[in-house]
């Protein structure tokens, strides 16, 4: 049942414990209607997943960050701090479904000290008030090898970004497996996009194209790739989360299965932007004397196994869930990020 007035904004904090939803007042006839979450809205995947409900699943979204941006007018916005638990279990009171979608710099030192207790303190704030729980989720964890990656491949982290990306997904299998919240995995390999996509790809080879400077590729350039538009993991995301038989499971979002080398990728490139595009590869002696005076290249630094490897991540399953997901091919996204 809808009720009478809507807040448009909320502050969550030490004094706002009281767990309802709204403004003030609530009667016990006047309820808020259930609402789907994000948490961690401000990100490219949260932006674009928010579009992709208000279009096909919901206008009552709620887009909760540390500074939320209102993206349409029926939004409703909190502002709430996911490391303090009391603010995460008030932001989520009155959902049906969250959306774990919130990232930091890639910064090691930052996710082991704040992605874990974000984890814990929003599969509570689910479990306290019965809330499904969609995690947007990464690779990290994996072998750092050419094998196939699917739902069933093994953890095997190397470095501190994969053992705190492992300890996340572990934290919510475990609590999945116990019965305390009503969950669903939804993982993707490394980004490209549009907008304000962050990726190791975007950085060093899209945003110096952009720019007119000669892009890197990290470690080799015949490697084959597997990489996510990052649109196209914002609407499959969205489509898992509403579709209630796909819960309690991990799902690996679609990928273009023609996958790319970062030279093939390149070519794309050139023959968006009309013009031949020279590029460096980065060896591994250069990421080693680089790294000890920038700090993206030390973030780096740990994941380039993952760069001198074939990447096949394997996303057949979604597919064949959703045969009429259409999938962005490499072509379309470079012209898409070219034409941005």
């Amino acid at each position: 049942m809808a009720w009478s007035t809507r807040c448009e904004e909320r502050h969550v904090n030490d004094a706002y414990i009281d767990d309802i939803v709204g403004c003030g007042q609530q009667s016990a006839i006047e309820r808020v209607p259930p609402v789907q979450t994000i948490l961690g809205a401000n990100g490219q995947i949260g932006t674009e997943l928010a579009h992709e409900l208000h279009r096909r699943f919901t206008q009552d979204i709620r887009l909760v960050s540390r500074n939320p941006r209102r993206l349409h007018d029926t939004d409703e916005l909190v502002t709430a701090n996911l490391m303090d638990a009391e603010q995460t279990a008030a932001a989520v009171a009155g959902s049906e479904i969250v959306y774990l979608t919130v990232g930091l710099p890639p910064d090691a030192k930052l996710w082991a000290d704040q992605l874990p207790v974000m984890m814990a303190n929003t599969i509570a704030a689910c479990e306290k008030h019965g809330a499904k729980l969609v995690f947007f989720d990464n690779t990290y964890m994996y072998p750092m090898n050419g094998d196939p990656q699917t739902e069933q491949t093994r953890f095997a982290p190397a470095g501190s970004k994969a053992r705190t990306r492992a300890a996340m997904a572990t934290m919510l299998l475990d609590a999945m497996a116990a019965g305390r919240v009503e969950a669903v995995i939804c993982r993707a390999p490394e980004f490209y996009g549009p907008g304000k996509t962050q990726s190791f790809t975007n950085a060093m080879v899209f945003e110096p194209i952009a720019a007119g400077k000669r892009p890197r590729v990290p470690s080799r350039d015949d490697t084959v790739r597997t990489l996510i538009w990052t649109p196209d993991a914002s609407r499959a995301m969205a489509l898992i989360g509403n579709t209630p038989s796909a819960y309690g499971q991990t799902w690996h979002l679609p990928c273009d299965d023609d996958r790319v080398t970062y030279r093939g990728l390149i070519e794309l490139a050139s023959a968006s932007w009309g013009r031949e595009i020279d590029y460096s590869v980065m060896k591994r002696p250069a990421f080693f004397f680089a790294r000890l005076f920038n700090q993206g290249v030390r973030e780096l630094w740990e994941l380039l196994p993952r760069y001198e490897a074939n990447n096949f991540f394997v996303s057949d399953k979604f597919k064949r869930a959703f045969p009429e997901f259409r999938v962005t091919t490499y072509a379309e996204g470079v012209a898409a990020i070219e034409a941005d």
